[in-house]
């Protein structure tokens, strides 16, 4: 093998760049590979080297093994890093690699074949005797084989795929009258996101923690655990929030299960940087869920309390190099807290969100604070792709101290144009419970009306400050304060705007606020005390910070209201944009209540569309395989009465 140069990173967005980043900072020259409509991603403009690979699906492009094979060679890349997603625990993918006289910068496509599929995992680990959790695990696929597991186990139940992992393919039964649909539901996801639609079930635990260990091997034998994180905060399965180390987590319990992955990794030859993954009880013990053959998206906090640059690592150790140091000096400093910012909205059942960041502005740098993220102001957010725009990091010397550079970091996080979690994130962090460490899998769902308020009625005081932005953010000529200087006490009451926002709308009436726009920060003096509030006008919009919430400010369009409100008239629509994975019903067709009608696909998961109410299907307007954007039509039902 020649001396390496040039590193082909075969992913997309925040992981794409921050390995560019190490790779850049280790001189190496970087080559990204991108979809047609990623062509002008960040991660695409950041590399030295940009190889189109065609289509818009992820099977059409960052899944095409020959593409990405053909891209390395053409643009003279020695070594490909998988990421994480997509083909990072593929072993054909490694092996083709490795055919081509490419440099894989991941594990041996053996320990991705025993480790990568759940099921061989479980029962490799079984022989082991490390404790697993009751299920199945076996060859067999159908129906009835899972129908019969379930009874056996006992309700409830996750299936789960068992190529895959970010709650891609994942799935809990509650009891028999679901599974039909679920397991349908989950091969299907499965199938689309790993290429796999193999499932396997297990028992469904209740109140768990999620402590997983990160382990790090090389090519001469030796194998060391970094420390663990608690990844308990999760929402359907998928994680939320991480931190490491596990708060809680006795030093004893600590070397318990981190030398039980270093066993696990050790018995198939592993190499590189991996992850084993336990449930942990409130007794103490603890349950083999996973391996995780590749990079984690939580990495960051296990480089902030050692000090380590994991990916520097996976390089250098697939050169042949062996680790640098050994256990016994494996640091763990202070406590670091990451959470996963996305584009979804949490209001609306977290359904994913699509379209253009008019408005994205990270929060400032300093000691302790690490953004990796995949966006910029000005890009678009496709429906073909994970949400995730980006992870938020905080270290401090202890939990308490990160928990709060976090707070701060979410309070100056700006994102406009579509849905973000940002709120949902502050308001977890922000939680007496979670800062209290009472950590399980069950967090979220406990705390659900907390976390994810009802939304309610825009105060008086709101309005009165969307006013005043509106007003003062207005270009040069557009408005009587466009040249505001000082405080204005009293706006003329004949000033008045029709202002909307988050389907409300109201007349404002700006009667005597107290207010002025400086730069980008709208200061309200109220009794006395004066309170700043991020706006940011864009494209006829303003972008108004307001109780931890970014909120879209508008004047009011009587028409498009109307026409709106229209289109949703006796129809069922499209919740955002996607392409229909299955149609389940016909024309004349009678339904009840809950009747599942059309599936659709965005950002690598699946939504249904069912019936609010008993009726009959009057029109169709969608066909499987057809790309439908938000508000489309889907389906019209006529109730019965």
């Amino acid at each position: 093998m020649s001396t390496l140069t040039t590193v082909l990173v075969a992913n997309r967005g925040e992981i794409a760049c921050r390995v560019m980043r190490t790779a850049k900072a280790m001189g190496l020259t970087t080559v990204a590979v991108h979809s047609a409509i990623d062509r002008d991603a960040r991660h695409s403009r950041e590399a030295d080297i940009r190889v189109d690979l065609g289509g818009s699906k992820a099977t059409e492009s960052y899944l095409q093994i020959d593409k990405l094979i053909a891209a390395a060679q053409a643009s003279g890349a020695q070594a490909i890093h998988p990421g994480y997603g997509f083909l990072s625990e593929n072993a054909g993918f490694a092996r083709a690699i490795e055919a081509a006289g490419l440099m894989f910068l991941g594990p041996p496509a053996s320990a991705i074949d025993a480790m990568g599929s759940k099921s061989a995992a479980k029962a490799l680990m079984e022989k082991a005797g490390v404790p697993l959790v009751p299920g199945y695990h076996g060859e067999a696929q159908d129906l009835e084989t899972f129908r019969d597991a379930c009874e056996r186990v006992g309700y409830p139940v996750l299936l789960k795929a068992t190529a895959g992992g970010g709650g891609k393919g994942m799935k809990v039964v509650e009891d028999v009258s679901q599974l039909a649909e679920a397991l349908a539901s989950a091969q299907r996801e499965a199938l689309s996101s790993f290429g796999n639609g193999q499932m396997l079930v297990e028992k469904y635990l209740l109140k768990p923690r999620h402590v997983e260990i990160q382990v790090f091997a090389d090519q001469h034998g030796h194998c060391l655990y970094l420390n663990e994180r608690d990844c308990s905060i999760q929402r359907r399965h998928q994680k939320v929030v991480e931190e490491a180390p596990a708060p809680g987590l006795s030093v004893e319990q600590r070397k318990a299960m981190g030398e039980a992955a270093v066993r696990a990794a050790q018995a198939i030859g592993y190499v590189g940087a991996g992850t084993v993954e336990f449930l942990l009880d409130a007794r103490g013990e603890f349950f083999f869920m996973e391996m995780n053959t590749r990079l984690q998206v939580e990495h960051p906090v296990t480089e902030a309390i050692t000090g380590l640059d994991l990916v520097a690592w996976q390089i250098r150790v697939a050169q042949g190099e062996p680790l640098p140091i050994t256990q016994e000096q494996v640091p763990l400093i202070g406590h670091a807290i990451e959470v996963r910012l996305y584009a979804e909205d949490p209001a609306n059942d977290f359904l994913p969100a699509t379209g253009h960041l008019a408005l994205y502005r990270e929060s400032a740098p300093g000691p302790g604070r690490r953004v990796d993220s995949g966006v910029e102001q000005g890009d678009d957010v496709s429906p073909f792709y994970d949400p995730m725009l980006g992870k938020l990091i905080a270290w401090g010397e202890d939990r308490e101290q990160a928990r709060l550079r976090l707070l701060a970091m979410l309070d100056e996080f700006a994102v406009g144009g579509l849905k973000t979690n940002v709120g949902f994130l502050r308001r977890i962090i922000g939680h007496p419970a979670f800062a209290a460490a009472q950590l399980d899998t069950g967090f979220i769902p406990r705390y659900q009306d907390e976390l994810l308020p009802l939304p309610g009625e825009l105060s008086d005081e709101f309005w009165q400050a969307a006013g005043a932005a509106f007003m003062q953010s207005l270009p040069d000529g557009d408005g009587p304060w466009a040249d505001t200087r000082g405080f204005r006490a009293g706006l003329p009451a004949e000033v008045s705007l029709h202002l909307s926002c988050n389907g409300q709308d109201r007349l404002v009436r700006l009667d005597g606020i107290a207010a002025q726009l400086r730069g980008e920060q709208l200061v309200i003096e109220h009794s006395g005390v004066r309170r700043a509030h991020l706006a940011v006008r864009s494209a006829g919009s303003v972008y108004l910070r307001w109780g931890g919430e970014m909120h879209t400010v508008r004047l009011f369009d009587p028409i498009a209201a109307v026409e709106a409100n229209q289109s949703h008239q006796g129809g069922l629509t499209a919740p955002m944009n996607g392409s229909i994975v299955r149609v389940l019903v016909a024309v004349g067709q009678a339904v009840e209540a809950g009747t599942q009608l059309v599936v659709l696909e965005a950002m690598k998961m699946e939504h249904s569309i069912r019936a609010p109410q008993a009726g009959v299907v009057k029109a169709l307007f969608c066909q499987e395989g057809e790309m439908v954007a938000e508000g489309s039509a889907l389906v019209e039902l006529e109730t019965a009465d």
